[in-house]
């Protein structure tokens, strides 16, 4: 499978998907942190006594998380340390909501979800304590600090978290970038550095700063619709009539198979270095079923 070439992947990708269309069953059985577990015997349903669990679960993993790293916890009183440092942040004003766009987590599907419901003009049941104004702006950086510190103690803000090395991976297929191999363009990534990373596969820890933003609900893609119904149902907003049929389900077992593929693709060194890049990642988020995980630094070497 060594340098396996883009289009004969897509057309493994599209086989593998039919095939595993009837094994897309899961448990909530949690463990790892937070991790719904990857295989399961029978098709069950997350109820919501499990998904509070779940999301405790993930949010204390986040707090240890935090605590070891030292990332940055308040906003930077620069607005231009601001733009910078929020740039993936968005809100909607309408529906009290902020979360973080990170492409192929699902987060497009949400988006295209929040303007069909203001579109409809739904309306929050229980509106803010406060009078507040409605605005065209999507972009958390645009708002004056004083705005921004009211919007994260008052909004339902959402995380979308997916496994890196998945990512990674749909990145490769979505054609960005000119690498002729999944190897080639592995070693772009990890030329590029931190610093001058695509937001396509920058770590979601450095893009949606989850030490500084006290996220309500981190979701997990493959579980997408379950999970963000049980959020919204919450949050007050409707959710039968809207909520779309979000299409991590019907990739995520294919993705999980084309992961072992493609992870042997890799030298050693190319998943020795991985699994370093996305460290951050790997520590704060219940991946546990990740080709990546098992290479993961200890806290010391961060």
């Amino acid at each position: 499978m060594r340098f396996l070439p883009r289009l004969v992947i897509s057309a493994a990708l599209g086989i593998a998907t039919f095939l595993s269309w009837r094994l897309l069953l899961w448990s909530p059985a949690t463990g790892q942190g937070g991790d719904l577990a990857p295989r399961a015997e029978e098709d069950l349903t997350l109820t919501l006594d499990t998904f509070i669990h779940v999301q405790q679960l993930r949010k204390k993993r986040l707090r240890a998380f935090c605590s070891l790293s030292g990332k940055v916890t308040t906003p930077p009183r620069s607005r231009e340390k601001r733009a910078r440092l929020l740039s993936s942040l968005r809100v909607s004003s309408k529906l009290n909501l902020l979360y973080c766009q990170v492409p192929s987590t699902g987060v497009e599907e949400w988006q295209q979800f929040l303007e069909k419901l203001e579109k409809e003009n739904v309306t929050l049941p229980v509106p803010l304590p406060y009078p507040w104004r409605h605005t065209p702006e999507t972009q958390l950086s645009e708002f004056n600090l004083t705005e921004i510190e009211a919007m994260l103690g008052s909004y339902t803000k959402v995380l979308f978290v997916r496994d890196p090395f998945q990512r990674l991976i749909s990145t490769f297929m979505q054609g960005m970038g000119s690498s002729p191999s999944f190897s080639s363009f592995v070693q772009d990534v990890l030329d590029s550095g931190q610093h001058s990373a695509s937001v396509a596969w920058k770590p979601l820890v450095s893009l949606c700063h989850p030490c500084l933003i006290q996220y309500d609900y981190v979701v997990m893609f493959g579980f997408l619709r379950q999970e963000l119904g049980h959020l919204l149902q919450r949050a007050g907003l409707p959710v039968d009539s809207f909520l779309p049929e979000f299409t991590d389900t019907q990739v995520r077992w294919t993705y999980s198979w084309l992961s072992e593929q493609m992870f042997r693709e890799l030298s050693l060194q190319q998943k020795k270095q991985l699994s370093h890049f996305y460290r951050w990642d790997l520590a704060a988020f219940p991946f546990s079923s990740s080709f990546l995980t098992d290479l993961l630094s200890t806290p010391e070497t961060w």
